[in-house]
């Protein structure tokens, strides 16, 4: 078959098929005693209304609001001051929970905490650092994950975890315990504030993921038996931080 030849050959293919899209289409309208409908509807408003753009809560309350929230799905949250009370929670939850390995994001946040000088007892690795390592594996055998939240929302009360190579999505879904750091900054009213990021950021601004988390993973069967921790940690504390 030649090029030209095969060209037609598609050509034709392309028109007897929206030929038949056609036809059952019509037969639809038909049986359905009405017109069919070939323009889009006319959308007057797009995205959210003018009164809910502007919606805003004062600090104080996006904090009880999303710690209203976090609770009621089953997570959480502390209000701290510092870093250094952060610090001092994940040591002492460490030893409560007789963790002998933590799994954290690469980020300076993190790394100015110095875990391994405190946790003397409990190993501490950072995500990705040895190339060599099997990193999913390792996050799965991870008594506890430490990530710093990049949002998090009061409405919904969900704290969002962008992935990279220092940020792997693995460090928050795989351990059995989670604790994400939450500084009161990145704390937004409405979800709409996390995804206007995104959309001015465009597709090759994307990270390589976006995860909302709220509260543990929660799954339940046909018959609503709830189930905690199977498809990601089981306790999720949030610490919010300043």
């Amino acid at each position: 078959m030649t090029e030209e030849t095969h060209r037609e050959w598609l050509e034709r293919m392309e028109h007897d098929s929206r030929e038949k899209q056609q036809a059952f289409m019509n037969d639809i309208a038909r049986r359905l005693k009405r017109p069919r409908t070939t323009a889009a509807p006319v959308h007057p408003f797009r995205g959210a209304p003018d009164y809910w753009q502007e919606f805003q809560w004062s600090p104080e309350e996006r904090i009880d609001q999303f710690t209203a929230n976090f609770q009621s799905a089953g997570g959480h949250v502390f209000r701290m001051a510092t870093m250094d009370e952060a610090k001092a929670f994940i040591v002492n939850k460490a030893s409560d929970m007789l963790a002998r390995y933590i799994l954290r994001q690469n980020v300076v946040e993190l790394e100015a905490l110095r875990l391994e000088e405190e946790l003397v007892d409990t190993q501490v690795s950072v995500w990705n650092t040895d190339m060599q390592e099997a990193w999913k594996a390792r996050a799965a055998e991870a008594d506890i994950g430490i990530v710093i939240a990049d949002y998090a929302v009061s409405y919904t009360g969900s704290i969002t975890v962008l992935s990279s190579a220092d940020k792997g999505r693995s460090v928050s879904l795989l351990p059995t315990a989670l604790i994400a750091i939450v500084p009161l900054e990145r704390l937004k009213t409405r979800l709409g504030e996390v995804l206007i990021d995104f959309d001015e950021a465009g597709q090759s601004g994307l990270p390589a993921g976006i995860h909302f988390i709220s509260g543990p993973s929660r799954s339940a069967d046909i018959e609503n038996d709830l189930t905690i921790g199977v498809h990601g940690p089981g306790i999720v504390f949030a610490l919010l931080v300043g």
